[in-house]
């Protein structure tokens, strides 16, 4: 099993940035592909972001597309998201997830792990 434990959320304003964070524990030497997802209040949960497991692709959604950036460090099990110019809209809990193939893209159904989800608010 791994586990998955998200960090980095918070409060800020229009125009700023945030990292999150999101540590793998366990059995990483099964970790593959690694994504980001969204959940909004009152909206369904939405692909952000995916890497893969050596981190050479990366793949966004349209709505974060030149202003969010995955990345990841395997010496630490760790992926990352670097949110810049953030918007009232990028209001969500953020979730981790972490896929057994090397490259997984935009379907939940894709993952087989999940963090606790991380809150980023955005403020106006």
């Amino acid at each position: 099993q791994v586990q998955l434990v998200g960090s980095g959320g918070g409060l800020v304003q229009a125009g700023g940035s945030l990292r999150l964070s999101c540590a793998a524990s366990g059995r990483t030497s099964s970790s593959g592909a690694m994504g980001w997802f969204r959940q909004a209040p009152g909206k369904e949960r939405e692909f952000v972001a995916a890497i893969s497991k050596s981190g050479d692709l990366t793949y966004y959604a349209d709505s974060v597309k030149g202003r969010f950036t995955i990345s990841r460090d395997n010496a630490k099990s760790t992926v990352y998201l670097q949110m810049n110019s953030l918007k009232p809209e990028d209001t969500a809990v953020y979730y981790c997830a972490m896929a057994k193939t090397y490259y997984a893209g935009t379907y939940q159904r894709e993952y087989d792990y999940w963090g606790q989800g991380t809150q980023v608010t955005v403020a106006s």
